[in-house]
């Protein structure tokens, strides 16, 4: 009998949409205005650079920080390595604050968005197959649930321009405002004790915080080896008997090939 999710809960940022072009701008707008370099055009590579870490991201004030350890010369390797210890030192010796940082980055893209929101969400692409894959899977008995810290009206419009029909499926967005492991949990108490669930995510820190909890204990958890995660993130699942690495062909085809 080919395993079939009652639920499928996905991530959406790194699981079904890479915003990478939109952090890297938001965020070079932000260093610009933070540390005024003299010329307002990214230097060659840079874009890369960023594309590469960003992964080490744990939250958006960090995404200038990170830009500006670049510049400054600090090797990705080191900041693959220890990122954390990097920007804590950065924000104490150049006496920066992360409420500052991140309220540069939010003031950038709101105002982005309120000014030209067709040009902001341009810049946010789906990763191949996935959108084939979420409308096939909502042709069948699996319940679709979105579980996402960006907005759900920017999840909206972004799925509707591939054509996915909304009605279909579950939104979590960032208005929710609650963990994901809460979310995964009050569907389970709607689909009762014979559901099955599985959760696609690609922050490796967020499945193991949800391994960690007893009630979430019968939730499949797969890491997308193709989203914001590190070589070091996928190594680790592969002695997890709870999280399973999972790459994008497997996403994109049946449900029996993901196990």
């Amino acid at each position: 009998m080919i395993p079939t999710p009652t639920v499928l809960a996905l991530d959406f940022d790194g699981v079904l949409c890479d915003g990478l072009r939109e952090y890297f701008k938001t965020s070079w707008q932000a260093y610009c205005k933070l540390w005024q370099p003299v010329s307002l055009v990214p230097p060659e590579g840079l874009a890369e650079s960023f594309y590469r870490l960003r992964p080490v991201v744990e939250t958006g004030w960090e995404m200038p920080l990170l830009l500006h350890a670049v510049l400054q010369g600090i090797s990705e390797a080191a900041v693959l390595q220890n990122w954390t210890a990097i920007a804590q030192q950065l924000v104490a010796t150049e006496q920066l604050h992360p409420a500052a940082l991140i309220a540069e980055v939010d003031r950038i893209r709101d105002h982005w968005i309120a000014s030209d929101v067709t040009s902001w969400l341009a810049e946010h692409r789906f990763y191949p197959g996935v959108c084939d894959r979420l409308k096939a899977t909502l042709q069948t008995d699996t319940q679709v649930a979105i579980i996402s810290t960006k907005e759900g009206r920017f999840i909206q419009q972004l799925l509707a321009q591939q054509g996915i029909d909304l009605t279909d499926l579950q939104l979590f967005g960032k208005e929710v405002k609650r963990p994901k492991s809460e979310i995964l949990f009050e569907l389970m108490q709607v689909f009762g004790n014979d559901a099955t669930f599985w959760f696609v995510e690609d922050r490796l820190k967020t499945l193991q915080g949800i391994a960690k909890k007893p009630e979430l204990d019968t939730v499949q958890l797969f890491l997308a080896d193709w989203g914001y995660n590190t070589s070091r993130d996928r190594e680790q699942t592969v002695n997890d008997s709870r999280i399973r690495l999972i790459s994008l062909d497997q996403f994109a085809g049946d449900f029996v090939g993901w196990l």
